[in-house]
């Protein structure tokens, strides 16, 4: 049957985010440098005719997913929540080209969970999204793990 293995790449991006209607300092437009990691489990490759023999998956195959399916949509981009629609957003999307406005407030746990769900639709399926982890700074982070999950 062969050993399960995980495998993890780290990837960065920029990225800034209003959080609507909070009580904080953070409820102005602000940004971060993101550090996201994504694990992936599976069988390392067992046929010794297959270029990918030996690997679960190849870092570089991994690296064109995370990178299609959220970095490039996250990064030097403005994230907000669609309760902030308004006149005051609209004159913020006429000012930037990447103003994204999506279904939940953008906080890194939802990120995460953003991340995830993305993930698991764009990855082969012999390989299982294990967990992801997002730094929204230096020392503070959100995880998702598929096994709090299912």
């Amino acid at each position: 049957m062969g050993k399960i293995i995980r495998v993890t790449k780290e990837f960065d991006f920029e990225m800034a985010h209003a959080l609507w209607n909070y009580d904080g300092a953070f409820k102005n437009i602000h940004g971060h440098s993101y550090k996201v990691f994504v694990t992936v489990i599976g069988r390392p490759e067992k046929n010794i005719n297959n270029p990918k023999f030996g690997m679960v998956i190849d870092f570089k195959d991994l690296k064109s997913i995370v990178s299609k399916e959220i970095v490039s949509l996250l990064d030097h981009a403005l994230v907000v929540y669609k309760m902030a629609e308004g006149e005051s957003l609209n004159a913020v999307k006429q000012m930037y080209q990447k103003v994204l406005v999506f279904d939940f407030q953008p906080t890194c746990e939802n990120l995460v969970s953003f991340s995830a769900e993305k993930l698991i639709e764009a990855l082969p399926p012999d390989i299982k999204l294990y967990s992801v982890r997002l730094y929204e700074t230096a020392t503070s982070y959100a995880e998702w793990f598929a096994s709090d999950n299912n």
